[in-house]
């Protein structure tokens, strides 16, 4: 038998450690070359790392939510190397076998395993269960000696209802409808309906769930957010996006976004300060000349923003196309780095969600963050060509942008969201050159 350490790659550009978000094996189990044996998330994707050697695990680099640096232990692997001819990893490993704790002294992320070794630190053995000689609370063995089916017990525990105190309408087995007649008329035998309160329960902040917290703690505190937000008819803007749907062919069906972002990159163009990238340590603003448009998705693991690259020589098809396999990507997990940082400007959005105003932090190190709101249906006043008015019904929307007050002024961001709003409420315009 040998041992060999499998050390965690290079797994990205300027990458110095990654976090563990899930282990695939445990001590003992039995891993054959090339398996799945953990996930590893970095600032811009999660990895899966596979065994390069077959054997049995012997030793792990920590638990999930722990970081590993790049270049140390992930996992200790003890294989049949001695019936096998040496290879460059077999003789390290052997090695290692021969001079146990040199390696782990040196490691700069203590492994929990077997205790093989003076550096390896032993795992904690786990608490011996004691036989209970009845695991079942008082009021569940009062209620196990009355007949009743198991969807009974179970909503009569919902409802906090001693089954003992529940006498049968017919023979000995309670009822539903016994339940009924007892939440009808028990109220005078003291009691009281409720629900147990939900346990209690500490969870660990791991994972995206981490980067999302530390992102928005270093946004917020780093930046001062200033907010504007604005009323905006878009009921032709609708009218358009209805008549594009009904002759789109097998072309992907249009939302709101993918015109939300051509008016956006039309107007951008006058206002480069919003379109930009701001390096505080240096004192730099980098106008982007391009629009990479950063797309906030929210997924099971939690908040990310992909970006769609030169957003501005897309036609709304191909935006449409973009938004559907970036937010795909992104919601299986399956995204690549090459589709997540380096965006300009970012859109998010809470589709049928939005509200009637949103303060989105922003997505350091851009300086701005657009977000629609929900569209609703109100009466508004026309002209009614003549001189006088007429009531008409409107689709409007509230249109909000939060900003980086350092470089970027209010009235700046207010003449940027008023030159929107003009070509948001004259839609023929985003087909113009």
């Amino acid at each position: 038998m040998a041992r060999f350490t499998f050390r965690l790659p290079d797994i990205g550009e300027g990458i110095s450690e990654a976090e563990i978000v899930a282990w695939h094996v445990q001590l003992g189990d039995r891993v054959e070359e090339d398996q799945s044996v953990a996930d590893m998330m970095t600032d811009k994707a999660t990895v899966e790392m596979e065994s390069p050697v077959s054997g049995t695990v012997v030793e792990l680099a920590g638990e999930v939510g722990d970081q590993v640096p790049i270049g140390s232990a992930l996992m200790v692997i003890e294989t049949d190397a001695a019936e096998e001819p040496a290879s460059p990893a077999t003789e390290e490993a052997v090695l290692e076998a021969e001079n146990p704790g040199v390696e782990e002294a040196q490691s700069p992320s203590p492994l929990v395993g077997e205790g093989r070794g003076e550096g390896a630190v032993p795992q904690a053995e786990a608490p011996v269960a004691t036989p209970h000689p009845d695991p079942l609370p008082q009021g569940e063995r009062e209620q196990k000696k009355v007949l009743a089916s198991p969807a009974v017990r179970a909503r009569a525990q919902d409802l906090g209802i001693d089954l003992g105190s529940v006498k049968p309408a017919e023979g000995d087995r309670v009822r539903h409808s016994d339940l009924d007649a007892f939440l009808r008329y028990g109220s005078g035998q003291g009691y009281t309906p409720a629900r147990a309160p939900r346990a209690d329960e500490a969870v660990r902040v791991i994972g995206m769930r981490r980067r999302i917290a530390e992102n928005m703690a270093a946004s917020k505190r780093a930046i001062p957010h200033f907010t504007y937000v604005e009323e905006i008819d878009v009921t032709a803007l609708e009218e358009t996006r209805a008549q594009l749907n009904a002759g789109r062919g097998n072309r992907p069906k249009l939302t709101m976004l993918p015109l939300l972002i051509v008016a956006i990159c039309k107007t951008l163009p006058d206002f480069p300060m919003l379109n930009a990238r701001y390096d505080d340590e240096a004192g730099v603003v980098n106008r982007s000349g391009a629009v990479h448009m950063g797309m906030a998705t929210q997924t099971p693991a939690g908040l990310m923003v992909p970006v769609i690259r030169h957003a501005e020589s897309r036609n709304v098809w191909q935006l449409a196309t973009e938004i559907g396999r970036l937010a795909e990507a992104a919601r299986a997990g399956s995204i690549a780095s090459t589709d997540m940082g380096g965006g300009t400007i970012t859109l998010t959005s809470l589709g049928p969600l939005g509200g009637i105003a949103t303060t989105p932090v922003i997505n350091r190190p851009e300086v701005a963050i657009i977000g629609p709101n929900r569209i609703v249906e109100r009466p508004v006043f026309r002209s009614d060509g003549r001189g006088g008015e007429t009531i008409a019904r409107a689709k409007l929307m509230n249109l909000s942008i939060s900003c980086d007050h350092r470089v970027v002024d209010g009235y700046d961001a207010a003449s940027y969201v008023q030159a929107l709003k003009r070509l948001l409420e004259t839609p023929v315009m985003l087909f113009a050159d």
